[in-house]
């Protein structure tokens, strides 16, 4: 049993501007969810008990949607970087608040609902210095895995068939090999290990879900293949709704036509005659009479975090 995790947070979101230029990436809402909280979600139903979060743009945003860093009923350890330190000085800078024991790593920027108990029998059975979730996503793969090991990275000496699916378990001694004071990936370290013949372990997770959501189209293809599929992970809460296509505070005009996969943010105001379809309204939006919007994105400047809050289930 795994039972602590480590959930990168500090990420700069820049694939995603605007949408993020006043909103850190983990936190932008996936039907009025903030993304990260499907991360906590998946970990918890999972068995991991301690959460770790870096955090580097806007930390007080993370601050407002989580007070008193609490997320059901959970203390999560938010852990600010002033200067981001990437994937790998992330991990080294998160060790001291975890226990002398194996970890996840999983990112705050993936909606996923793959089974992680494989990944985490397969560590504790290989006796694996780290574990990667490996997966057949629509990016040019750049792992290769032969008879469970974590062969090359990168493709510079084997044929590659699987990309990162952003999921990992690491054993604390292994963090020791990672350069302290500057940002750094974890991927060269991973990458000496393996030439030095240690065992960095792969599980194929091809099950379930798996969204990067790095563009304004893939964020707008989550909320439409949520809707088109009715698809909920099984992780999440039963008692609690979700989606939510409309916020209970957004008002609509009675004559506004909304049709697709629309999702309405918390205190929205759609006036008369609008058309509405395949369009996300962050919380606070207003749009006006007669406007038809099609495949947008609406985006407010004010500050949305308390309304997060007040959404997260």
């Amino acid at each position: 049993m795994i039972t602590q995790a480590f959930v990168l947070g500090a990420g700069l979101g820049t694939r995603l501007r605007p949408l993020t230029d006043d909103l850190p990436k983990p936190l932008v809402p996936i039907f009025q969810k903030p993304l990260i909280t499907f991360a906590f979600d998946h970990l918890l139903a999972a068995g991991c008990e301690k959460l770790v979060v870096n955090t580097h743009r806007l930390p007080e945003r993370f601050a407002a949607v989580f007070p008193e860093s609490l997320y059901r009923d959970r203390r999560i350890l938010f852990l600010h970087e002033p200067e981001i330190l990437g994937t790998g000085g992330g991990i080294k800078n998160a060790r001291r608040l975890l226990a002398s024991e194996s970890f996840v790593v999983y990112s705050g920027d993936i909606l996923a609902d793959f089974e992680l108990a494989p990944l985490f029998e397969e560590h504790a059975r290989a006796g694996n210095d780290v574990t990667l979730a490996l997966r057949k996503t629509h990016f040019p793969p750049t792992i290769a895995l032969r008879d469970g090991l974590v062969v090359d990275i990168g493709g510079k000496r084997e044929a590659t068939e699987y990309d990162f699916a952003n999921v990992s378990v690491w054993n604390p001694e292994i963090i020791s090999r990672i350069p302290s004071g500057r940002s750094v990936s974890f991927i060269p370290t991973l990458v000496e290990a393996i030439a030095k013949g240690e065992k960095i372990g792969g599980v194929v997770v091809n099950d379930g879900k798996w969204f990067n959501i790095g563009s304004a189209e893939e964020y707008l293809d989550v909320h439409r293949m949520v809707c088109e599929e009715q698809w909920k992970p099984a992780y999440l809460d039963r008692n609690h709704e979700w989606p939510i296509r409309r916020a209970p505070s957004a008002i609509i005009d009675s004559t506004a036509t909304l049709s697709g996969f629309y999702s309405l943010g918390a205190n929205c105001r759609v006036e008369a005659g609008v058309r509405l379809r395949d369009t996300i309204l962050w919380p606070g939006a207003q749009i006006a009479s007669r406007s038809v919007l099609e495949n947008c994105i609406v985006r407010t400047h004010r500050r949305a975090e308390g309304i997060l809050r007040d959404a997260i289930i």
